[in-house]
């Protein structure tokens, strides 16, 4: 009996094709589907010294793919070597400050290789469920708040451009090819293993470095600019949700509340117990986008009835729990001392 049950476990257990998996989400995802028994596979670009840091706690449980977002016969082969049940897209040039700066690299990985993702599935394993990482930033100049995902796009740079060229090349595949394809419009989530470059980060090992006396103050852009910030391992939980839905649909990922940068700084300090923090912060033109984008808030109420999905983490403990990690990491010599400016 117990032979029978482990050869039926063997049978029904599903993988997956992780792009992006060495950043913040494809790590996290990778950890929650090992967690659940799928065996995980991971597209990478060749790199001289690659970056696997966030994959370093299971290095040896999944299995990494050479690939890149630019060139369709490495997918191919990736899709025909994996086999997946389940495709996640979470590669991207994501940083919307460098998009202003490489707009047609941005369009090339972030757009089209949605589409070449798309066209990979569609050829080589056409039974998979393939989910988007989209994006908030698609919604732009928003006329409305909360955003849903009823609400029109006006993306305001070529990042939220390319997220929206992908996002209708995923509707298209599953109109027109019959694929089961899932757009997830995510809105900003942090924690400790966001890049160094998102504000968000910037600002917290920023305040770990004040506090351990290696720097004495940040380079910050829009202090007014307001986004809805959650926690990453919540948000890859309902990347995995959404893919085990009878239907394929698309869905907004938020808390419902926004922050602004300046009260992110605010909170940051505090927990570092530095007080009188705009004295350690200097706001700099140079950090300032072309077009800005001022206030992203989501509905997350339909991913809440239809996946039974809602975040957990607050404002002020996200804050919390990424400057206390900087500090440790700083502290260690875990995480690399960088400039703040």
């Amino acid at each position: 009996m117990v032979k029978a049950r482990a050869r039926f476990q063997a049978r029904v257990a599903k993988s997956a094709l992780i792009s992006g998996i060495t950043g913040q989400d494809g790590s996290y995802l990778a950890e929650l589907l090992l967690s659940k028994g799928y065996t995980v596979f991971g597209l990478v670009r060749r790199l001289s010294v690659p970056n696997l840091g966030n994959l370093r706690p299971i290095a040896e449980r999944v299995t990494l793919i050479d690939g890149d977002l630019m060139d369709q016969s490495s997918l191919n082969a990736a899709v025909q070597k994996a086999a997946p049940d389940e495709v996640y897209n979470l590669a991207a040039q994501s940083f919307v400050g460098t998009s202003f700066v490489q707009p047609v690299l941005t369009g090339e990985i972030t757009g089209l290789g949605v589409l070449r993702i798309l066209e990979a599935v569609r050829a080589h394993a056409p039974h998979a469920r393939v989910y988007q990482a989209s994006s908030s930033e698609m919604f732009g100049h928003v006329d409305r708040e909360p955003q849903d995902e009823m609400t029109p796009f006006h993306p305001r740079s070529p990042y939220g451009v390319a997220k929206v060229y992908g996002y209708w090349a995923c509707i298209n595949y599953r109109e027109a090819h019959g694929l089961f394809v899932a757009n997830g419009i995510l809105f900003n989530h942090e924690s400790e293993r966001r890049g160094f470059e998102f504000v968000t980060r910037k600002i917290s090992h920023g305040v770990a470095m004040i506090h351990v006396g290696r720097a004495k103050t940040i380079s910050l852009g829009n202090l007014e600019a307001k986004r809805d910030w959650g926690y990453a391992p919540e948000y890859v939980d309902m990347m995995w949700r959404m893919l085990q839905q009878d239907i394929p649909g698309d869905f907004v990922g938020a808390t419902g509340e926004a922050h602004s940068v300046e009260e992110f700084a605010a909170a940051a300090f505090e927990v570092a117990g530095i007080e009188d923090w705009k004295k350690h912060v200097v706001v700099d033109e140079k950090n300032f986008r072309p077009a800005e984008v001022y206030n992203l808030r989501g509905n997350p109420a339909k991913a809440k009835r239809a996946l039974g999905w809602e975040p957990r983490t607050k404002f002020h403990d996200l804050v919390r729990i990424m400057v206390e990690a900087d500090i440790a990491g700083l502290q260690a010599g875990t995480i690399p001392v960088r400039p703040v400016s």
